[in-house]
């Protein structure tokens, strides 16, 4: 299929993309599923509690077995007592059950995305940055005149090179690359935003 191709002063061209990718079959059970493993496993799961023999302390038995009249105690560092270990309590990060998330459901969820993105007018090509923008006022200003305030900006390697420094105090505007964007992201934007290098990188990865 064929879509426009914008260059900076605002001039329209076509592109050829596949529609493997940008005209795939929108699936939001496979989204949702995607979205749900992916926010799982970015939670931090450091919570952990000191087990009985990780507790500083001696090991004495606190008072006689007999002749007391109190219960039978051995060591002050049991879950029973102020201050001892905690029974079945969290034990860090490698307790917690990873979701498994194949490279089949990553590509599929990232096609139907960008389908959707597409079908709602809200995917953006430019043409590779050939000359370097230092200035956050004067990206600002691009921004505003294509209406991408709220942004994911995925550049090829040279792209980035000359604009990023410029984007990178922007609110509600996120820059990468091919290699460092999730179904999670295209998600949180409303807009999307490629180079026609870039177009081409992700083809050859998600292809």
């Amino acid at each position: 299929m064929k879509i426009d191709k914008l260059n900076l002063d605002g001039k329209k061209s076509s592109i050829e993309v596949l529609d493997k990718i940008f005209s795939a079959k929108i699936n939001h059970k496979l989204i949702s599923s995607v979205l749900y493993k992916t926010n799982a496993n970015y939670k931090g799961r450091h919570a952990k509690t000191k087990q009985q023999n990780e507790v500083s302390g001696p090991t004495s038995k606190i008072y006689a077995q007999k002749g007391t009249g109190n219960a039978r105690h051995a060591s002050k560092k049991a879950p029973i007592f102020v201050g001892g270990g905690v029974a079945h309590g969290p034990k860090g990060q490698s307790s917690y059950k990873k979701r498994k998330l194949n490279k089949s459901e990553k590509k599929q969820s990232i096609a139907s995305l960008i389908s959707e993105k597409i079908k709602n007018k809200r995917l953006l090509i430019f043409s590779d940055f050939s000359n370097e923008i230092k200035k956050t006022k004067e990206m600002n200003l691009i921004l505003k005149k294509f209406e991408i305030l709220n942004c994911l900006i995925i550049l090829d390697k040279s792209s980035k090179e000359k604009v990023e420094k410029s984007l990178r105090n922007i609110p509600n505007v996120k820059v990468t690359d091919i290699n460092h964007f999730s179904a999670f992201d295209i998600i949180k934007y409303k807009k999307i935003v490629f180079t026609e290098t870039s177009i081409k990188e992700l083809e050859k990865r998600f292809a």
